[in-house]
C-alpha cells in the first residue's frame, strides 16, 4: 500500500486526481496540502490547511511514496509575474526539496507543452525552469506531464481558454503525426495518466507530452479493468 501526497487538489486537474486517488486501491492514504478546506471527507484523506510561505513548519508531514504536484495559476489570476513565479516555480521547488529530504521516492508534476527554461515566453520559461530544477533533485523517479490546452469545467470563466478550446477543436483534425501533442486534452485524462505513471514508478527523469499522456491514461483504464495484469 502506498501514501500519496498532493498539492493543487482544489484545481481543475488536481480535484479529479484527488478523487481518483481516494478510489485507487493501491493507495491507502492520501495527504492533501491546501490553502482552504476541501469540500469532501474520506477515510483515506488527511488534509492539512497550511501557509505555503512557511513550509518548514509542516516539513514533518511531507512523508509518503508519491508526490503529485498539480498546482498552477495564470498571470491574470496571480496578478503579477512575481506572484505567478511563486505558485508555479517556488512552491513546487520547496515542496520537492522537502519531499526528497524526507525520502519521498517519486515526484510527478504538470507543466505545459512547450515548456523551456530558455523560452522568451514568460509562462513557458517558468514551466521550463521548474523542469530543469527537478532534473537536479535526486528523486528515484521524476515524471513531468506536459499537456496542451486543458479542457474541463474550472468553475471560473477564462475567455482565452474558451476561445482556444473552440479554435483547437476545429484544428484538431489537422494535428496529426508530430503535431498530435498539441491537441487539447481533458483534465480527467491527465489525472488518470498521473496515477498510471506513478504506479509504474520508473526510475529516472521522464517527460510525457499530451499524446503520450493519453496513452498513459489508457494504461490506467486497462489496469482498472484487469488489476492483476
Amino acid at each position: 500500500m502506498r501514501t500519496a501526497l498532493i498539492i493543487g487538489a482544489t484545481g481543475l486537474t488536481g480535484s479529479k486526481l484527488l478523487d481518483l486517488l481516494l478510489r485507487c486501491t493501491e493507495y491507502d492514504k492520501v495527504v492533501a496540502f491546501t490553502k482552504r478546506p476541501l469540500s469532501l471527507a474520506h477515510e483515506k484523506l488527511e488534509q492539512h490547511i497550511i501557509d505555503f510561505d512557511n513550509l518548514n513548519a509542516i516539513k514533518h508531514l511531507i512523508k509518503g511514496d508519491d508526490f503529485f504536484c498539480t498546482i498552477g495559476t495564470t498571470i491574470k489570476k496571480a496578478g503579477s509575474q512575481e506572484a505567478f513565479t511563486k505558485v508555479d516555480y517556488i512552491y513546487p521547488r520547496e515542496f520537492a526539496l522537502l519531499a526528497q529530504e524526507n525520502n519521498v521516492g517519486q515526484f510527478l508534476i504538470i507543466t505545459s507543452i512547450g515548456a523551456n527554461e530558455n523560452s522568451k515566453n514568460f509562462y513557458l520559461r517558468t514551466k521550463g525552469q521548474i523542469e530543469a530544477f527537478l532534473r537536479q533533485v535526486p528523486f528515484k523517479s521524476v515524471a513531468v506531464l506536459q499537456p496542451s490546452l486543458l479542457l474541463g469545467d474550472r468553475g471560473e470563466f477564462r475567455l482565452a481558454e474558451k476561445m482556444g478550446a473552440a479554435i483547437s477543436k476545429v484544428l484538431s483534425f489537422f494535428l496529426v503525426g508530430r503535431l498530435k501533442k498539441y491537441k487539447p486534452i481533458k483534465s480527467d485524462i491527465v489525472a488518470q495518466a498521473m496515477i498510471s505513471i506513478a504506479l509504474q514508478n520508473q526510475k529516472g527523469f521522464h517527460i510525457y507530452p499530451s499524446d503520450q499522456i493519453k496513452k498513459q491514461a489508457l494504461g490506467y483504464i486497462l489496469h482498472k479493468i484487469n488489476p492483476n495484469n
